[in-house]
């Protein structure tokens, strides 16, 4: 028995949910069950009301908002409690065709991906701006090369997961889980796919992001404290070493003046180059320390993993407490 799990993250959703509902789809070939999950991130509409009204299977609700990554990383643990063996992230403003969830799950029912990204074809997508489709472009080809994955488009929250990746999966980010996911996917040697999605146009701004400035920082810091959690060795080291380079070009500045006669005129020279050498040494030693953590922090992630397992096999006797509140609703189409 295949259950397939679609969560969609809300937040103040009650209008546009119906619509997002009406188009996910009820029967997939090779799928003996669909469920429906979502998760309301502190709403102050009746987002989670209209969701039972509509038969949702699962309702996981956040009594204040606490962000994407928060909300997806709650619905992904709620899906692996009600044993999901694939699960299906779409968002709710309906900017991505229901009838696709069948197009990205295909690779993992057929055992070819752990991880597929729906494709919106951010090149020439007609439903983005020319910036979009610029920042967009960019912030992939970034993640590509972070994550050592070939995925045209990093930042779709479109995506199926196999049960086995989704238990391995760590989110920490606070903004959003979607490049942190690809890069810690990537160190983890996941098998990712991308395949082209259609999208609809939304008329509504996102509500992840007030403006793309802040978009652009706050998905900067999400990618350098990914990479830095999971790559910290090369990450440091290599860090230290652009301070060291910067330091000898100071010192050896030094030793050409002392050779010729003149050092007693530069002694700052090899002052601030000795500094910025002492600096460089010591960040490249933090960069050891930092990886041993990650060794600790594997060893952590492998006993969560183990623990997953091991809930999934127990009956389910009681709702999670705060901040996860869920409800369950059976016999739903």
């Amino acid at each position: 028995m295949t259950k397939l799990i679609i969560q969609i993250p809300c937040l103040n959703e009650a209008e546009d949910l119906p619509n997002t509902l009406a188009a996910l789809p009820r029967r997939i070939e090779g799928i003996d069950t669909i469920e429906i999950l979502v998760i309301d991130d502190g709403s102050t509409d009746n987002t989670a009301q209209v969701a039972r009204m509509w038969g949702v299977h699962h309702v996981v609700r956040h009594r204040t908002n606490r962000g994407l990554a928060a909300a997806f990383q709650s619905g992904v643990d709620a899906a692996l409690r009600a044993g999901a063996d694939i699960i299906v992230n779409t968002d709710a403003d309906g900017q991505y065709a229901g009838e696709d969830i069948e197009t990205i799950v295909r690779p993992v029912l057929e055992g070819r991906a752990d991880i597929v990204i729906g494709d919106r074809g951010v090149g020439d997508n007609a439903h983005f701006g020319p910036v979009k489709r610029l920042l967009q472009r960019l912030g992939s080809a970034i993640v590509q090369r972070l994550a050592n994955v070939h995925v045209s488009d990093a930042v779709s929250g479109f995506r199926a997961i196999s049960r086995e990746a989704a238990q391995r999966l760590n989110i920490t980010t606070e903004f959003s889980y979607t490049t942190d996911m690809l890069i810690q996917a990537g160190r983890k040697r996941f098998a990712i796919l991308s395949v082209p999605i259609r999208t609809n146009a939304t008329l509504r701004p996102s509500r992840l992001f007030k403006s793309i400035p802040r978009f652009i920082v706050n998905t900067g810091i999400t990618m350098a404290r990914a990479y830095t959690t999971y790559n910290p060795l090369r990450a440091f080291v290599g860090f230290g070493l652009v301070i060291a380079f910067f330091g000898v070009v100071p010192v050896l500045r030094f030793l050409w003046f002392w050779v010729n006669g003149g050092g007693d005129g530069h002694i700052q020279s090899l002052v601030i180059g000795g500094v910025l050498l002492m600096l460089g040494a010591l960040v490249a030693v933090f960069g050891v320390l930092a990886d041993l953590m990650a060794t600790n922090r594997k060893l952590i992630e492998s006993s969560l993993t183990r623990l997953r397992h091991i809930e999934a096999r127990l009956p389910q006797t009681a709702e999670p407490e705060e901040p996860v509140i869920a409800n369950q609703r059976k016999g739903a189409a």
